[in-house]
């Protein structure tokens, strides 16, 4: 990961080719990590609505993406 801003930036645009170039700028074990921090972000009362909608946009990209491996 480059630039952390870019990076999130990108995977919480909620535009699905960015979120998956982001994600392919990944190594696995990063990759595992904010799939951990994506699902949190989700399901967790700490985050406001547009990030939770963010997050789940960007889980949703990457769902049937083929190099989304996060386990």
């Amino acid at each position: 990961m480059a630039d952390p801003h870019v990076f999130w930036s990108q995977l919480l645009s909620r535009d699905v080719e960015k979120i998956r170039a982001a994600w392919d700028s990944l190594a696995a074990d990063e990759k595992t990590a904010v799939h951990v921090h994506l699902t949190n972000m989700v399901t967790e009362d700490d985050w406001t609505e547009p990030q939770r909608v963010s997050a789940q946009a960007a889980l949703d990209a990457l769902k049937d993406w083929p190099a989304s491996s996060a386990e």
